[in-house]
């Protein structure tokens, strides 16, 4: 078999492909071994009867049409792969010659996957969650603390925020009581929101004896019903939270003092504002490249991506025990909203793709055999199977490339991330120490 490739225009090439005869004849003689094996022929075991024979009964033009059908993919196939063609749709095949009798040619037209430039992706500006911890942030922690120590102490003054005040509450829709809503000595914090805006709107500024009554919307915005309510205010009580110090500061954690507590307070939200920050990081250099691409992306890519974006949707549903007919319900979307919302997901997916191939490809990144061996360990531990069994997986199914790949994007991102310009929220540019930790060792233990 011998084959050409010539680049067309549309983002297509064509593979002009030619089989000899003798290449030819060996697929004629497997089509006539499953032609035997459907055809009945009197005094023959199924697929027994000679090929001389079943040409005179069918005629030899049977067996070359079965032969072209089931061996055009394979002689396609091998010069996709002879000439590393990355196809992303199907072929469009001509039989040029051969149909009939002699040698057979073709071509097949197919599209590939585009290889675009990106201008100006080294020196990428990433906006990040600053990962300064602030005296607020410390502060915030403290008094989240100190709220849970607090005490609720009797007052003779008027409901406010943050008071807790007992009441009987009924509420009713056309006289009928609402379940949930009927209660005696209930102890419900003022400003909480925890029923209706409109509870907590009537009981700032109630006194103990007051009886409020008054109607307030369905928390369900389908129910179109007001729901009625009649509160006897009966007592009011004001939360008295500790003094900060380090009496309190021993009694409220290990530590003895309150400077001790609160250096831990920084280290810990340190940490996670770092982790966010981190993750802030990787996902904004993704949207700063994808912002880069100029280009038109494929159809067919978009397509795929939105079927594979689909099919886990559905995977993902299903291991809940829940439908994508359900989904929609749940979320208020038809069909035709989810197939749209997930081809714009998808149209960025494609050319974020396109764009880490296009850095790759001009900064010759590669991943190297120990990195894809340590990506294999790191997924036969998440699935729980030996590193071993799962490389023999992969190589039968042909996997071990597509892990490649994996590695070389998170490679390329790592690099753009390196070179990223890191912003805060207000454009003010962060020291790149900052988002690493002061001790890993210390941070890994926490």
């Amino acid at each position: 078999m011998k084959s050409t490739v010539e680049a067309l225009e549309g983002n297509k090439v064509k593979l002009s492909v030619e089989v000899d005869e003798a290449e030819l004849d060996k697929a004629i003689e497997s089509a006539f071994k499953r032609i035997a094996h459907e055809v009945r022929i009197p005094g023959f075991r199924p697929g027994k009867a000679p090929r001389r024979l079943l040409e005179a009964r069918l005629g030899a033009e049977v067996a070359r049409q079965e032969a072209l059908r089931e061996a055009m993919p394979e002689w396609y196939a091998a010069a996709v792969e002879e000439h590393d063609v990355d196809v992303i749709a199907a072929p469009e095949i001509d039989i040029t010659s051969g149909q009939e009798e002699g040698p057979v040619a073709f071509d097949a037209v197919v599209e590939v996957r585009p290889k675009i430039t990106v201008a100006g992706y080294d020196s990428l500006r990433v906006p990040v969650p600053s990962p300064v911890v602030a005296e607020s942030d410390v502060d915030a922690q403290i008094e989240r603390l100190r709220g849970q120590y607090g005490e609720l102490r009797t007052v003779e003054r008027a409901a406010q925020d943050g008071d807790h005040v007992s009441i009987d509450v009924a509420g009713s829709i056309a006289g009928e009581p609402v379940d949930g809503l009927t209660a005696d000595d209930y102890l419900y914090e003022v400003g909480s929101g925890a029923i209706t805006p409109e509870v907590d709107d009537h009981l700032r500024g109630a006194k103990v004896g007051d009886i409020l009554v008054f109607d307030a919307a369905h928390p369900d915005p389908e129910e179109e019903d007001a729901i009625s309510f009649r509160i006897l205010v009966k007592e009011v009580k004001e939360k008295v939270l500790p003094e900060v110090d380090d009496a309190w500061a021993s009694e409220a954690s290990e530590f003895d003092t309150v400077e001790e507590l609160r250096d831990d307070f920084r280290t810990r939200i340190g940490a996670v504002k770092r982790v966010q920050a981190q993750l802030a990081l990787r996902q904004g250099v993704i949207e700063a490249l994808t912002a880069l691409v100029t280009d038109d992306v494929p159809e067919a890519l978009v397509n795929q991506e939105v079927g594979r974006r689909i099919s886990d949707l559905e995977h993902r549903l299903q291991h809940q025990g829940a439908s994508v007919e359900q989904y929609l319900a749940a979320t208020g979307k038809d069909a035709q909203e989810l197939v749209e919302e997930l081809r714009e997901q998808a149209t960025a997916a494609v050319k974020a793709d396109l764009a880490l191939r296009a850095v790759i490809e001009a900064e010759q990144i590669e991943a190297d055999d120990a990195a894809v061996d340590a990506e294999i360990e790191r997924i036969a531990e998440q699935v729980g199977e030996k590193p071993e069994k799962l490389r023999k997986q992969l190589e039968r199914g042909g996997q071990v490339q597509a892990v490649r790949s994996d590695v070389t994007r998170g490679k390329a991102l790592e690099w753009l991330a390196d070179r990223a310009v890191v912003v805060d929220e207000d454009g003010n540019e962060i020291d790149r120490a900052l988002l690493e930790a002061p001790n890993n060792s210390d941070e890994e233990s926490e």
